[in-house]
């Protein structure tokens, strides 16, 4: 297993655990396969686990199985805040308690505000009291780290990241986001000020190995180095100095063993110029479903009506290339899970944003497009939920 320091010296797996997908059965976590896959991760050399309060047992299984073995102080641990459920200091404390109780441990090591998307969120939680709160648990222990996980564009990503004094990020990154989400811009800007990125979803949640489409399997099988799709999707990472640590969500003693060994075997700069084409060719292949010829680039931004332009693209290609349930959850993240919406039906038409186009896309008839088939009735009902228990 190959190690990097974070800014408190601590050193960190490469391959991180995500705790998301753990095994399930009945419905429920199978927490006797999970314990023997969190246990060969461990001995494996992984040491960093992904939590959040959100995902359904997540946090009680982990912190059942650190217990029960004793290894607690072997691993660190990430969990999140959801952030758009607090209404002040006492649900901060209330919700945080919970989560010690759950992970049966006394503090945190790596703590994330969960899906923070803008920077006027993260101003509204600072007038909840939030960074008081943050330094008196720093102080006293209970979190030693704090960051923030990110869906959206690079522009305000790096807006965010300029906002606090952060300890560490995450980021949704793989060959096929390199431009869009924070993107390969987010990174660089991040990591230029000494901020550790963690990766999630290096491979799209099973997209780049499961729906790939036959062209780009050809295009892997043909090509003179042999590595599975999967081994591609993790080296390309960390082939990049700047990615601290990749989250994979192992649901297999088999998965486990496999990541591991390519975390061991790969380092920065390993891949040739002949790989990296293959995999511009991969991406290309994927992409020939695309509805928009957006690359992300974000230099029609930023709009007067406060589109989203790059994410409502992002979100409007995957729904051909993935499936509606993916580009719906994408699309809501990006639009309604912000203070201020940034939905494409607030497109006035003035075309401000045509004018930077290094695409000549036509942006306007796009956008309406993409509104159309994104903001359905299920989009629509979701969006004023969001407003109710958000409470921007």
């Amino acid at each position: 297993m190959n190690y990097k320091e974070d800014r408190c010296g601590n050193k960190l797996s490469v391959l991180g655990y995500g705790c998301m997908r753990f095994p399930k059965k009945a419905g429920r976590i199978d927490m006797k396969s999970a314990e023997k896959q969190v246990l060969a991760a461990v001995e494996g050399g992984v040491n960093y686990f992904d939590t959040a309060y959100i995902y359904p047992g997540s946090e009680g299984a982990l912190g059942e199985i650190l217990h029960k073995n004793g290894i607690r102080d072997r691993v660190y641990i990430a969990t999140k805040l959801p952030h758009y459920l607090i209404k002040g200091r006492e649900s901060l404390d209330k919700m945080f308690n919970e989560q010690l109780r759950r992970l049966q441990t006394d503090y945190v090591d790596y703590y994330l505000m969960h899906m923070l998307t803008d920077a006027e969120t993260w101003e509204r939680l600072k007038e909840l009291g939030i960074e008081d709160w943050i330094n008196e648990k720093k102080a006293c222990g209970e979190i030693r780290q704090v960051g923030f996980s990110y869906h959206g564009n690079s522009d305000m990503f790096c807006s965010l990241i300029d906002a606090w004094d952060w300890d560490f990020c995450m980021i949704q990154y793989n060959y096929m986001d390199e431009n869009s989400q924070a993107g390969r811009k987010g990174l660089k800007y991040a990591a230029g000020k000494g901020i550790p990125v963690m990766v999630m979803e290096p491979l799209r949640g099973g997209k780049l190995v499961e729906r790939l489409p036959r062209e780009a399997r050809e295009i892997f099988e043909e090509h003179h180095v042999k590595y599975t799709p999967v081994q591609w999707a993790l080296k390309w990472l960390w082939n990049q100095p700047e990615v601290s640590v990749v989250l994979s969500g192992m649901n297999s003693e088999e998965m486990i063993r496999d990541n591991i060994e390519t975390a061991g075997n790969t380092a920065p700069g390993e891949l040739t110029s002949d790989d990296e084409d293959m995999l511009r060719r991969v991406v290309k292949a994927i992409n020939s479903k695309m509805k928009v010829e957006c690359t992300g680039c974000g230099y029609c931004m930023p709009c007067p009506n406060n589109v989203d332009i790059p994410g409502t693209f992002a979100a409007y290609n995957r729904k051909f290339q993935e499936g509606s349930y993916s580009a719906f959850i994408e699309y809501l993240m990006c639009t309604a899970l912000r203070k201020n919406s940034t939905a494409a039906s607030n497109c006035s038409g003035c075309g401000k944003c045509e004018k930077h186009c290094p695409q000549n896309i036509r942006i306007r008839d796009k956008i309406r497009e993409a509104g159309k088939s994104l903001e359905g009735p299920m989009y629509k009902v979701s969006a004023k939920v969001v407003k109710v228990f958000a409470k921007f």
